[in-house]
């Protein structure tokens, strides 16, 4: 079986409170804590870069591995890198010392660990020279956020951090399958304005403050997202555990994205899930794409996951893309 050998976390030494954020945002404390959903937030050092997060992480997970039995290395982290134009990949493979690893770089930025984990998967199943795939990600979105920005608020739980998880043959964690929808009429609601090549670089970008993260019509967003995204999650869920030949009722844990409390709750209520059925990161923030990855390591160190056991690693990307892949424990 192809499936899930080891999973690592990487958290940063520094944390921001909810009190830090009141003082930030002007939030209350207690909405931060009941409406965001966060207690605190991991945030790196300002000579940490997303790269180094992946790697910290990815050093973790490879103590008692033998590195030459990596056949590749995969990053499926935060777009938000060291460099622009520049893959992480290949400095991460240099790092980790996984010379007999190629490496490359997927990138959906929130959505991406469900995919990179069926991407790992098919790969394997196609190619049976290939044994191990190391999947890491780092996130230093943390740096992106302009808390004077009232568009971009649903974005101040941002944090950093790195994951890392890798996948291997004849493990008792089988990968099953996944389920993945893309609206693209959300393509142009959020992003950096700044430093692609609608708006280059310049005086002016960096005066009208435009190298952060922003959602330039938030109440048209919000609108039609809200049709829709509670749906969408539902419906990658149920694909994902049809294609496994599994229902909803046969879920036993869920690993969401972090998300508002009030989209958490009712995603578990919509699966006929309880909150202890569930890794929620109020204790940690959103991670672009780590989040699930976070998720699965906890759990893992909890203790409460059994053999046998379905396991839903949920997903949503801005753009917009919902993805949820099923593990058996």
């Amino acid at each position: 079986m192809i499936g899930v050998k080891r999973t690592a976390i990487y958290t940063p030494e520094y944390t921001e409170s909810a009190r830090d954020l009141e003082k930030k945002t002007k939030i209350p404390e207690q909405v931060i804590k009941d409406k965001f959903g966060l207690k605190q937030k991991y945030i790196a050092d300002s000579n940490e870069h997303t790269s180094d997060l992946a790697i910290k992480a990815g050093e973790k997970l490879l103590r008692n591995v033998n590195r030459h039995e990596v056949d590749v290395l995969i990053y499926f982290g935060s777009p938000h890198k060291d460099y622009q134009v520049w893959s992480c990949a290949p400095r991460i493979q240099h790092q980790l010392r996984l010379t007999n690893a190629y490496a490359f770089e997927v990138m959906n930025v929130s959505s991406c660990f469900p995919i990179a984990l069926k991407i790992a998967k098919d790969m394997m199943t196609s190619d049976q020279s290939i044994n191990h795939i190391l999947l890491v990600g780092g996130c230093k979105e943390s740096q992106i956020v302009d808390y004077d920005n009232p568009r971009s608020r649903f974005m101040f739980n941002f944090a950093d951090g790195g994951a890392a998880v890798l996948i291997g043959r004849n493990s008792n964690h089988q990968i099953l399958d996944s389920g993945i929808i893309t609206d693209g009429s959300f393509s142009e609601d959020v992003f950096v304005p700044a430093g692609g090549t609608v708006y280059p670089a310049s005086i002016e970008t960096v005066e009208k403050r435009q190298h952060y993260i922003d959602v330039p019509h938030p109440k048209s967003m919000k609108e039609r997202l809200d049709k829709v995204t509670v749906d969408n999650f539902i419906k990658s869920v149920s694909l994902a555990l049809e294609k496994s030949g599994l229902s909803i009722d046969d879920i036993d844990w869920l690993l969401p994205l972090h998300t508002k409390r009030s989209m958490f709750e009712l995603l578990i209520k919509r699966l006929n899930l309880t909150p202890e059925q569930t890794v929620y990161l109020d204790e940690y923030g959103h991670m672009s794409a780590l989040d699930p990855c976070y998720g699965l390591h906890l759990l893992e160190q909890r203790g409460d996951v059994k053999k046998g056991d379905i396991i839903i690693t949920m997903s949503a990307g801005t753009g917009y893309t919902w993805a949820s892949t099923v593990i058996r424990w």
